[in-house]
């Protein structure tokens, strides 16, 4: 009798679910345990929901920021003296329903894909059951939702049980008036007045949404500046659009708590200032789900923070017990989840693997404009840690974008002096997503500036920005970048 490799997977998310399709086409017997449905938070609560909102948003910022200079005229009966009133509106329950439909649509997808595949999905909680057994073996032990326990056994098991909203102590989420970013899909009227805790990505993104949608903005950022993490020229550009576009950004701004009154929210500074909102987004980051999964006590080393380390092929320190996506802490996108949980099982099923590689990373702000980010950054190069020649384009020049009343945003891409090759790129524009990519290429293959702009493209188009800015990068002088 042939045996079969046994594989669990804990946790559903883009780090299980991809891992999971890639055990079972390999031949392998394939259990993934979940408890809130395939999917996980990126389908359900975050990444899905969030861009999906936010397409809603882009619309209406599209509409309102350009369709008087592209010659659009709206009639409607907005009397004379009120021409300025806003002429679009938000019905904010029909739009998170919408959110949670696709959300709910798109896990039922990935649930059907995985089961077709040959796995079987498990619901409920999995947590390791002591250390590896003499036959190289794990116990995983399964908790129902009515209590009733099964122990499974496996070969290899990999953890990708993601993470939480972190919370602050005075400032716990009630889902009514303050609320963390699982929640604002409860919501059926838009908030009137919305005060937006964190500046980094989901707290970016959230406020430029709800701005969009017609909330009075306030975005607490406890930073010198928006985006702290991300591109500095890209993070002034978006600034300075979100108090073009009325919000209020309060830098240097720490939030201590927040409290409600009657039907209004009150938020506390660190300074001692108070402002308030009728309603309180928190978005100061992420907790990886690494308790009660029996991982310190099987071998597996926990960081200082919670989350589990794991080496450039997803291994932890425990043999047989591999890691995977937000409880890793390695980068929070669902695409690096993905990239984790497939390498974990090329790599013990024996299949060829090449280690996960962070400098080949395109990430993305869902901004408007968005920001798209690949390889090496600019922190990088003012830090010494790459030495690279840098062109940065204004959208204002690129025919296209005049052409579709694109004002802001830019092109840059960072390449090596000798030889030429692209290192890294951001782009900021609408569907800046998508312009990315000729650059991750170009980054992944140690493409060359020359390489870039000898391709042809599309006239007129965004994308003739990238080739340009090769163009530039080609013909300058080491000494003139």
């Amino acid at each position: 009798m042939e045996y079969v490799t046994r594989i669990v997977i804990i946790g559903g998310g883009p780090g299980g679910y991809e891992a999971a399709l890639v055990a079972a086409q390999l031949g392998a017997e394939v259990t993934v345990v979940d408890c809130d449905g395939l999917g996980g938070a990126s389908v359900l609560t975050d990444c899905v929901p969030s861009k999906t909102l936010i397409a809603t948003a882009e619309v209406m910022t599209t509409f309102d920021s350009s369709y008087e200079e592209l010659g659009i005229i709206v009639a409607d009966d907005t009397p004379p003296l009120e021409q300025a009133a806003r002429i679009i509106g938000v019905d904010l329950g029909k739009v998170n329903r919408r959110v949670k439909r696709l959300a709910l649509a798109q896990s039922h997808d990935i649930t059907a894909s995985v089961t077709r595949a040959g796995a079987r999905v498990m619901r409920g909680r999995g947590r390791l059951d002591g250390m590896q057994a003499l036959d190289g073996s794990r116990k995983v032990v399964v908790t129902a939702a009515d209590g009733s326990e099964e122990t499974l056994a496996a070969d290899a098991v990999l953890i990708a049980t993601g993470g939480h909203p972190r919370e602050l102590p005075d400032a716990r989420p009630d889902g009514e008036r303050i609320l963390n970013w699982t929640q604002v899909y409860d919501l059926t009227e838009l908030p009137e007045e919305l005060i937006v805790v964190g500046s980094g990505v989901t707290g970016a993104e959230f406020a430029g949404a709800y701005q969009a949608l017609g909330s009075k903005v306030t975005l607490v950022s406890s930073r010198d500046r928006v985006l702290p993490g991300e591109d500095p020229d890209a993070a002034a550009v978006l600034e300075e659009v979100f108090r073009r576009r009325g919000m209020n950004v309060m830098a240097r701004s720490r939030a201590q708590s927040a409290k409600r009154v009657g039907d209004r929210v009150e938020v506390t500074l660190a300074d001692g200032r108070v402002i308030t909102g009728s309603h309180c987004l928190m978005a100061v980051g992420a907790v990886p789900n690494s308790a009660n999964l029996g991982l310190e006590e099987a071998g597996v080393k926990l960081r200082e923070s919670g989350h589990i380390w794991t080496d450039k092929v997803s291994r932890t320190t425990a043999p047989g017990v591999y890691a995977a996506g937000d409880v890793t802490g390695v980068f929070a996108l669902a695409s690096v989840a993905a990239m984790q949980g497939r390498i974990a099982m090329y790599h013990f099923l024996g299949d060829a693997v090449a280690p996960l590689n962070l400098k080949t990373v395109s990430s993305n702000v869902f901004t408007d404009p968005e920001i798209a980010t690949v390889g090496y950054t600019q922190a990088d190069v003012d830090a010494g840690k790459i030495d690279a020649r840098v062109v940065k384009l204004p959208l204002l020049r690129n025919p296209r974008a005049k052409m579709q009343g694109i004002r802001d945003g830019f092109v840059k891409i960072f390449c090596r002096p000798g030889t030429g090759i692209v290192v890294g790129g951001v782009v900021v524009a609408p569907r800046a997503s998508e312009l990315i990519h000729p650059i991750s290429i170009a980054v992944d293959n140690n493409l060359t500036v020359e390489q870039i702009a000898n391709a042809f493209t599309v006239y007129p188009s965004l994308s003739g920005s990238i080739a340009e800015v090769a163009r530039q990068l080609h013909t300058r002088k080491a000494g003139d970048a």
